[in-house]
This record gives C-alpha cells, sequence and structure tokens, in this order.
C-alpha cells in the first residue's frame, strides 16, 4: 500500500480578515502549514490554528514567508540570503513558542509562496532556508517543490526532506511550477486533479503544460487552503487516493 502526506497552508487569516475554512480542512489532512505573521497570520490566528490542529491531530508546521501582508507574500522580494536566514529563523521560533505553550512540537518548515519558488530555483536562497532550519532544529523536515534547489540543499545540510506535489496547480516542462499570472496556473476540475495525482504517486510522472510528461517524486500533497474550493478538493482527492489503495497518514 502506497502511503502519502497530505497537507495544506492554513492560518492564513488576520485581524478581522478570515482566510479559508481551516477547522473544517483539519478533518480531512494530516500536516498543516501555518503562516507565521510575515505574509499572512497573527499572534491570536497562530494560536487558534495550532489548538485546532492539535485537537484533530494533525502534525503542525512553519510556513515562514516574506514580509508581504498586502500581497500575501506572493510577490517576489529583493532580499539577501543573509536576511532571508534572519526571517526564517523569527518565523519558525514564533510559532515555535506557541506550539510549546500548547505541548505540541514543530514537524516541518515549508516556506510559503513567492519564497517558495525563488528557492526552488537559487542556490543562495535555498541554502539560506536550510541553514535556518538546521540551526533551529536539524530533527525538522524541510519541505520543498519535487526536484528543487531547496530540497538538494536540505540534504546537504544533514536534514529529512519532503518532496512536495501540488493537486491544484500545472506544471512546466522543467519541474517548476506555471506562475500564478498564467491562466492555465491553478486546476479547479477535482476529478482531473485526483487523476494527476494518483499518477504522480502510482508512477513518479507529470504531464507538463507543453504535453510533455516529468519525473516528480512525492512525498507529500499540497492544497491550498486559502482557494474557494480547497475544502472540497481535500475531500474528495482524500476519497480517490484511498480508493486507488493510498493511505493517507502521517508517513514522515
Amino acid at each position: 500500500m502506497n502511503i502519502i502526506d497530505l497537507n495544506c497552508d492554513l492560518g492564513e487569516s488576520y485581524g478581522l480578515f478570515k482566510i479559508g475554512n481551516d477547522k473544517e480542512i483539519l478533518k480531512h489532512i494530516s500536516s498543516a502549514n501555518i503562516a507565521c505573521g510575515y505574509h499572512a497570520g497573527d499572534h491570536n490566528v497562530m494560536m487558534e490554528t495550532v489548538k485546532l490542529a492539535k485537537k484533530y491531530h494533525v502534525r503542525i508546521g512553519a510556513h515562514p514567508g516574506f514580509p508581504d501582508l498586502a500581497g500575501f507574500g506572493r510577490r517576489e522580494m529583493n532580499i539577501n540570503p543573509t536576511e532571508i536566514y534572519n526571517l526564517i529563523l523569527y518565523q519558525i521560533g514564533a510559532l515555535a513558542a506557541i506550539a510549546q505553550a500548547q505541548g505540541v512540537t514543530l514537524v516541518h518548515v515549508k516556506p510559503h509562496g513567492a519564497l517558495y519558488n525563488m528557492a526552488s530555483n537559487s542556490r543562495s536562497i535555498a541554502v539560506a532556508i536550510a541553514q535556518a532550519v538546521a540551526d533551529y532544529d536539524s530533527r525538522l523536515i524541510l519541505v520543498g517543490l519535487s526536484g528543487s534547489e531547496l530540497i538538494q540543499a536540505g540534504k546537504e545540510k544533514g536534514l529529512l526532506t519532503a518532496s512536495e506535489v501540488f493537486a491544484d496547480r500545472t506544471y512546466q516542462p522543467d519541474g517548476t511550477l506555471t506562475s500564478r499570472s498564467e491562466q492555465n496556473s491553478m486546476i479547479h476540475d477535482v476529478k482531473f486533479a485526483a487523476e494527476r495525482l494518483i499518477r504522480m504517486v502510482k508512477e513518479g510522472k507529470v504531464t507538463a503544460t507543453d504535453g510533455t510528461d516529468i519525473d516528480i517524486c512525492a512525498d507529500t500533497i499540497c492544497v491550498h487552503g486559502d482557494e474557494p474550493d480547497a475544502l472540497d478538493f481535500s475531500k474528495e482527492l482524500k476519497k480517490a487516493l484511498l480508493k486507488e489503495n493510498i493511505g493517507i497518514r502521517k508517513c514522515w
């Protein structure tokens, strides 16, 4: 039986602004990437999300991003590797303190948005992130795009890594995600998404936007919690995976 982790980016509300349906999504996933206050989230949202994850026995990970609330962390920023190292440490520490107060521990770190994408291609950014994670706690798992510089940097720093695939995103021929500025970047047909996902898990293949097949390693699957159909995606993907004898549990 194949086993896969199903993760979701959560805790992305801020003050009075509500994003996503965290409570319901947490019933269908195995790992939560919780925003740490820079691209989204705040101290109250972080605490509430950690409490909910604990209640539903979902593993907790830090989801650090660029300091860009207005752009939801999806705009590239020209920040040098030293500052990236510092901002990663800062955000992991913030969430770790809340987790400790609730009697739970962080399991993984997954960068958000533009920082995630830049770390997939930039050696210096990937190394800065991996070094920050290793220096904070070398037992943490570093989550990154399958086949990316971030995964390679994590391995070189002696970290356990988890190669991530996306159920709701399309891929370019080089294995990167299609830019959100492109109309075909997102997949909204859950049946189509499930078919692609099952192939990624069972065959290690995905079809890129140009029709070519590319190799892919799937340790964990991401569903974006800020998308309107995130809850339906989580439910249907879980159902489809189980039907194919692919178990969803804490496999790291």
